[in-house]
């Protein structure tokens, strides 16, 4: 791996993890665009090093998360741990780390049944195309019939967790699926996208990190371009904080529609793209 194909990748990731646009529609994109243009994979094709990156540049958006929701985070580990002793203690806090632990709980549940699916998706880029198109269209939906304003609950807890399932197919946004899920139900924007970052950590730590790790030989690591690496995690963790501070800002003022049509007309460039190509 080379210095510019990790800040590519890691550019991507931050960019996309936390905008309702797919980070995993944006990855095809930039790896399908990046042969086209140069003849050469923008992966390494060394699997235990594409494996360790993809680890870090996960860690560098967790870690964006961590550092943005700081606060929010430890009042909701105080109250979850006071709560579990004292119910006098149990607060919205406490609840929210309930409907965090029962939405990851349907997350797994989806995402596993459907992973062996999905896996072959990432190789066809206008497959991945539609289904942007198709993050378009949930994101329109949400903003066309949402429902009067409420409080997450378990019933809406459980349906954001199933729709971060849903997102282990490329190119649906799990951003996008778990904002606009609750904003369908009536939560604010700005609390449904709290919500979905907040929610995305354990999925991050557990699916993006530990499971790979168990599969990483890590006597491999000394050959890797490490110095490549730490500068692509340093672009993610960097564009990933930026995205969740704007994007924060921008929901506490608008809606979702823009990146709706965003979805639209990439997909459908990047179906026209590819189906060119390959004709």
């Amino acid at each position: 791996m080379d210095t510019i194909q990790a800040i590519i990748m890691g550019f991507v990731q931050g960019l996309s993890e936390f905008l309702p646009i797919s980070s995993s529609a944006h990855i095809v994109f930039a790896s399908s665009i990046y042969k086209l243009l140069t003849g050469q994979n923008l992966s390494t094709g060394v699997e235990g090093e594409e494996v360790f990156f993809d680890i870090l540049i996960h860690l560098a958006t967790l870690l964006a998360i961590l550092i943005f929701f700081r606060k929010d985070i430890l009042d909701i580990l105080k109250s979850f741990f006071g709560g579990l002793f004292n119910k006098e203690k149990r607060d919205q806090d406490f609840l929210t780390s309930i409907y965090i632990i029962i939405a990851t709980f349907f997350t797994g549940i989806i995402a596993l049944a459907l992973k062996d699916i999905t896996h072959s998706l990432i190789e066809n880029p206008i497959i991945v195309s539609i289904l942007l198109i198709g993050t378009g269209f949930v994101l329109l939906f949400s903003e066309k019939y949402k429902k009067g304003e409420k409080e997450i609950d378990k019933k809406i807890a459980i349906m954001i967790g199933i729709a971060q399932g849903l997102a282990v197919f490329p190119g649906l946004s799990r951003s996008g699926l778990t904002i606009a899920t609750a904003v369908f139900n009536g939560i604010n924007r700005t609390k449904a996208a709290k919500f979905s970052f907040l929610l995305s950590a354990p999925i991050i730590l557990l699916a993006s990190t530990i499971y790979p790790l168990m599969e990483l030989n890590t006597q491999e690591i000394a050959t890797f371009n490490i110095k490549a690496m730490i500068l692509g995690t340093l672009v993610s963790f960097v564009t990933g904080y930026i995205c969740i501070k704007y994007f924060m800002q921008f929901l506490s003022k608008h809606n979702l529609k823009c990146f709706a049509y965003y979805c639209f007309i990439t997909g459908i460039l990047m179906t026209t793209l590819f189906a060119f190509f390959k004709g």
